[in-house]
């Protein structure tokens, strides 16, 4: 019933066109919804795309950063936004997605409340651990990990986010007892793993490719499907744990009721833009893998019925009760 509903609901915004819209649009700013807060990987990656639209459109395009309550409130406001074209939500896996299964009620509906308009980029999160932490490989860990049961600690961005996720199906391939303690932010979360405070993380590649770099951290893995560009050294997780293979995205809804030709413009625009060699190089230096095209109405909603099917079996092997 979901994906019908989210397919009825693009076909409609992105099917009969109305010229007008677009040709007088956009006539002032344009904002960026985001559910994380400045620094993360979200954050820089959006904004590389506002600078690019920017340029393009001729007007600026502002990147609003709406964090906390586990992504909600950033949807939410999204959600409640004027669909007058001149509002989206940049979005990730979490919100749109994982949260269906990890909270008991949300104030919006994916489904009904938004239309996807343009799928940009996958990233796959990078397995980080504190140099103090005696394991190069992930099998190195999962051993060091074997020998003190709850005893080591992995940080997250928050218990019901993807790092979280990530952080309980290694505890699941693993077999191990890691006890994951969730921050107030990627961030936060990344700070306390290089204190040492925490073992490991998972994170987006563009906050921790510095301390990677650095060497206050050490990347043991990337979750993708296969190694990740820039890091060519570190293996996939599956290569270890065949089958593990998650990783976040970036898509950009509009709020239902947005007028269809705008829909329009904004997955064209997107498409040229996705084309750009600077945006190219740019994304897959942090390890995001670009799209080819943004995608269209039904290609997008068959994407997103295969991401709530992959991360609702997750979260079912991870035995994580809906809060």
């Amino acid at each position: 019933m979901r994906g019908a509903l989210r397919i009825l609901l693009s076909c409609f915004l992105l099917g009969a066109c109305v010229p007008v819209y677009a040709q007088a649009w956009p006539a002032k700013p344009v904002r960026f919804i985001l559910s994380q807060p400045p620094g993360t990987g979200p954050d820089i990656i959006s904004r590389i795309f506002a600078e690019k639209l920017t340029k393009l459109w001729g007007q600026q395009v502002i990147v609003e950063n709406r964090a906390g309550g586990n992504n909600v409130i950033g949807a939410q406001a999204a959600a409640k936004a004027a669909p007058d074209g001149y509002s989206y939500y940049f979005a990730t896996t979490a919100a749109t997605v994982i949260n269906l299964y990890t909270m008991k009620s949300l104030p919006y509906d994916p489904a009904r409340d938004f239309v996807p308009v343009a799928l940009l980029a996958k990233s796959p999160f990078v397995l980080v651990v504190n140099p103090s932490v005696p394991a190069k490989s992930v099998p190195e860990l999962v051993a060091y990990a074997k020998k003190q049961p709850g005893k080591l600690s992995f940080a997250s961005d928050n218990r019901r986010g993807l790092a979280g996720m990530l952080g309980e199906m290694l505890n699941v391939f693993g077999g191990i007892d890691v006890v994951h303690v969730p921050y107030q932010g990627s961030v936060q979360a990344l700070q306390e793993t290089v204190s040492g405070r925490v073992q490991y993380t998972f994170n987006s590649a563009p906050p921790v490719a510095p301390f990677v770099k650095n060497g206050r951290l050490r990347a043991i893995a990337v979750t993708g499907p296969e190694r990740m560009p820039g890091m060519d050294d570190v293996p996939a997780l599956n290569e270890t744990y065949p089958g593990f293979e998650y990783f976040g995205w970036y898509m950009i809804y509009a709020p239902t009721g947005t007028p269809a030709a705008i829909v329009q413009r904004v997955n064209r625009d997107m498409g040229e833009l996705l084309k750009d060699r600077d945006i190219v190089a740019k994304l897959s230096s942090f390890g995001s893998i670009v799209e080819k095209s943004p995608g269209t109405p039904k290609s997008l909603n068959d994407f997103l019925r295969q991401e709530e099917d992959r991360w609702g079996k997750a979260v079912k092997a991870a035995k994580i009760q809906p809060e």
